[in-house]
């Protein structure tokens, strides 16, 4: 997980020049009994923290549901978090959840081609389409249904 958020993050000059102000900070990434804590290198990449180091800052998803974290994700939204710590660490994370995008169709044009990666990902953006449609529909329909209506 860290290899991939640093393989993003490097492709991001901009964001790995927010990181490296941030350096020695720690961000501690928690749901339910899972978490993970990110050391801020002076590179302005991603490592392990210490198990027993201290957080500046702590993003806690407040979801219980998997289902609900992936319904609020497949939208386009961002999950319900729970944001405790330094403001400017969490004003920096925030930039990067907001303007930091995976590249994955470059990525795989290294290994396939161009035209097969590109077609691989007009597939791929076509289902996450749909998917999101999905979502919002069963979104729709519970709301609908928690107010008392009829689903149509």
């Amino acid at each position: 997980m860290v290899l991939l958020l640093n393989h993003v993050l490097m492709r991001e000059p901009a964001a790995t020049e927010r990181l490296a102000r941030q350096k020695g900070r720690v961000v501690l990434v928690q749901w339910r009994t899972f978490f993970v804590r990110f050391l801020i290198t002076p590179a302005g990449l991603l490592d392990l923290a210490a198990a027993d180091g201290v957080a500046d800052l702590s993003l806690t998803a407040t979801d219980e549901a998997a289902t609900t974290i992936a319904q609020s994700l497949l939208r386009g939204d961002k999950p319900a978090i729970r944001i405790e710590g330094d403001v400017q660490l969490a004003a920096d994370v925030n930039w990067l959840v907001d303007h930091v995008r995976w590249d994955v169709e470059d990525d795989l044009a290294r290994i396939v081609g161009d035209a097969p990666a590109h077609t691989l990902g007009l597939v791929a953006r076509r289902m996450a389409q749909v998917l999101r449609q999905f979502a919002g529909g069963v979104a729709a329909s519970a709301a609908s249904r928690d107010a008392g209506g009829t689903v149509p």
